[in-house]
Parts: C-alpha cells; structure tokens; sequence
C-alpha cells in the first residue's frame, strides 16, 4: 500500500488560495509534475486528484459505492433539492430507474424537429452582419428548448423568467463551494438574500407548471414522462417537491451545459476557417434546404466531430469530485474516509501522454464520439459509471441539430476589438465575459 504524494503548505488554507486563482493552471501545473496521484490540502480538507484513467475508473465504475458526491457540491441541493445530481444510494438509483427512459436514445429522438424549430425561430430575427452576444444567445436558446421538451412551454422571456436567476444562483453557488466559511443561509446577508430570491423565483415558475399540469393533459414532454412514472415495488409516483427538484435539475444541466458546449464550437470554428469550410460544405451537402432531423445525424458525421473535439477542449462539466465514504484502495494507494477524490475532464483531456497535439482543434481524430488508442476515462465528457449524466444523448442530439442550424444559415467571426477569450471555470466552464461575434448570412 502506498502513501500519496502530497504537496506542503504552511498556510492555514492549504493550496485553496491557489485553486481559487486559476484552478485550470493550477491542476494542469499538478498533472505535468507528478504522473498517478498527487494530494493537496483546502484548509483542513484533504484532496487527491487522479492523473491516471485507470484510478479514476476505479472511482466512478468500480468502486463507486465508497464515494458520494464531495461536501462542495452539497452546496448545489440548495437549488436542486434531492435530484439526480445531488441525491444518492438507493434513493438516487430509485429515481434514475424513474427517469432513465425518458432519456433512452429511442425516446429523446421524439425532441428533435422540436429542436430545430426552436432554433429557427430564434434566429429569424438574426439580422446580416449583426453582432451578437453569441454565449448569451446559446444560454437563451438552450432554454427555450429545454422548456419545450420538458413543459411544452414556449419561453419568449426565457432569460428574464428563469436565466438571469439561473446566473445568479451559478455564480454565487460557485463562491460558496470554493469558500472555507460559510454563512447560513437562514443569516440574512445580501448574498444569502440574492442566492434565496433568485431560487424562490424559479421555484414559482415551476411549482406553477406543476399545478397546472393536469392529468388529462398529454403533452408528450419529460414532465408528463415525470409525473406518470412509478417505482417497480411500491407503484408510487413522485411527490410534487420531487418532481419540483428533478425538473430543477434537467432543467440546469439540461441548458447550462449544452450552451457553453455550443459557445465553445462557435469560438473554435471562428478561429479556424478550414475546419469551419469542411463544417459547412457537410451541412450544405447533407440538408440542402431541408431541415436538420434526427435522420440526418447519422450524415452529420463532421458536425459531431466537431462537438466531440470542442468537449475535449473545453468540456462543461470541467471537474468531478468524490467524498470516501470510508477506507478504499484505488491502485495502490490508500484513500482514508472522509478524504475527496478530484478528476478533472480539463487536464485529461489535454493530455500529450494521450492525444497529439493535444493543445490544437483537430475534430478529425475522433470517430462515434471516441478517439482511436486512447484508454478509457482519459476522455469523459459526460463523467462514466452509473452515475453517467443521464442526459447524454439528448446533449449530443441538441447540440448537433442546433449547430447545424446555425451554420446553414450564417457564418460566425468575433468581432475585432474582443477581448482575449479565456475559460471561466465556474460550476460549468464557460467563456469569461461572454462572446461578441459577427453573424453573418451564407449565400
């Protein structure tokens, strides 16, 4: 049995100082010195972040039932109650077997033309050469269509209804999760008070469509889907406060996802004209003037390697963390209770040890969302294990048909006085201060 490595600090706050300042740098810095494990300290919190696929295999598929979601993102079930991604054990396998066949390949197939019209609609009012904020844009349409396909609810207003709450929540859930002390919520700081109005707002919004939903209705959507399922053993359905905190959730990592996902694509064909020509060229020859469907996916081949490759770079969900639940081996190293295991999808999949020329946009390498000779778990954009994000396919179906969309329709350039584009690792990794870009009609 082997010890970690771990680095030293003197500080009272460990290495969080560090991470807080840019925790992509700091974990990419980690993975170039140290090659399987390396430990490091956030105040009295002991760290192990995992640099080899074969460990962190181990914690998400084969030893998963010693660890649970880490303490920070507790901090999520202020706003997601008991869902999916904060619930766990036998309650969490209970409501994925409630869920999973709404999220089955054959049923999120049914959302497609949804999600083309959707986008077409929103981008009619695109004018020609108009600047747009084009990570904004993604946010808003990414809502519109997670609002359709799970409560058949146009949502015109979408940002001011729910986004802007949304943003709120995500920025200072972020702030609380990197923070050593908390205040609690019931403490009336300003803070505090923004994050419990913000959820409040879209608590409104939601218990509403609730009520509203009747039995006789049959809108074919994931509510209706939600509302009629019914546990094997106990034929029971879900209260309303569960219903309430899974469509919460599908709902946040049903859009904020898939729109930094597509923010990312947007950027990188901006910044290499040959691949965006070789995009094109696809989705001209493909569609003609019909439009994108779930039939024309399966031609769609270089669109997805582009999302592939975009999620390599820059994936949303950027790093998962695992409490111990108690003593566990993982390779040969001791992981004492209570310890958290890290695994970053951001420095994995950046890795020269794995993909050549790791650092460039290459959507060629990867084929049916894999890359040849590359291990298991180097590349997890949509973590693994049972607790493999639910809503992959629809992720991968939505973010395909939109993009393909876009691009028959209009070219994309930012504009010339930008500023540098950085990654913002919030809870999800999005581009700092947005994206400007020039939308430009293709003949």
């Amino acid at each position: 049995m082997l010890e970690v490595k771990g680095l030293a600090s003197f500080s009272p706050l460990g290495h969080l100082n560090e991470f807080r300042k840019d925790p992509l740098q700091f974990l990419s810095d980690l993975y170039q010195q140290y090659e399987t494990i390396v430990s490091f300290r956030f105040a009295h919190r002991k760290i192990h972040l995992l640099l080899e696929p074969d460990l962190i295999k181990e914690v998400l598929v084969s030893k998963q039932n010693s660890f649970h979601k880490s303490k920070p993102f507790q901090e999520m079930k202020t706003l997601l109650g008991e869902g999916l991604l904060t619930s766990e054990d036998d309650f969490h396998m209970k409501q994925r077997r409630l869920i999973q066949p709404s999220f089955t390949k054959q049923h999120v197939q049914t959302y497609a033309e949804k999600m083309t019209m959707i986008t077409e609609e929103f981008i009619t009012s695109w004018g020609d050469e108009e600047e747009r904020h084009t990570s904004r844009d993604m946010m808003e349409l990414t809502l519109a269509i997670i609002a359709k396909t799970m409560f058949s609810m146009d949502m015109k207003q979408g940002h001011e209804k729910v986004g802007k709450h949304l943003d709120v929540i995500m920025n200072i859930a972020t702030k609380r999760i990197r923070s050593v002390l908390k205040s609690p919520l019931a403490l009336k700081t300003p803070q505090n008070k923004s994050l419990t109005e913000a959820i409040k707002k879209i608590d409104d919004v939601l218990y509403e469509i609730i009520k509203n939903r009747s039995n006789l209705d049959t809108q074919n959507d994931l509510l209706e889907v939600l509302m009629r399922a019914r546990d094997e053993e106990s034929n029971e359905g879900m209260s309303n406060q569960q219903l309430r905190d899974e469509a919460m959730t599908i709902f946040l990592a049903g859009h904020e996802t898939t729109a930094n996902a597509l923010s990312w694509c947007l950027y990188l064909i901006s910044q290499h004209p040959d691949k965006a020509k070789l995009l094109y060229e696809e989705v001209d020859r493909v569609l003609g003037k019909k439009r994108a469907d779930y039939d024309s996916m399966k031609d769609l081949i270089y669109t997805q390697q582009i999302i592939w490759e975009s999620m390599r770079l820059y994936p949303p969900a950027w790093v998962i963390s695992r409490k111990a639940m108690n003593d566990v081996t993982i390779g040969h190293y001791k992981i004492h209770k209570g310890e958290t295991v890290m695994m970053s999808s951001y420095i994995m999949h950046r890795s020269e040890k794995y993909f050549s020329n790791a650092d460039e946009f290459i959507p060629e390498r990867f084929q049916n969302g894999k890359v040849q000779d590359v291990p298991e778990f180097v590349y997890f954009p949509f973590g693994g294990g049972p607790r493999v994000c639910i809503g992959n396919h629809f992720a991968i179906m939505e973010a395909t048909l939109v993009l393909a969309t876009l691009v028959k329709q209009y070219s994309f350039e930012l504009v010339p006085d930008h500023h540098m584009v950085e990654a913002e690792p919030l809870i999800t990794l999005r581009p700092k201060n947005g994206l400007r870009m020039i939308v430009k009609k293709r003949k």
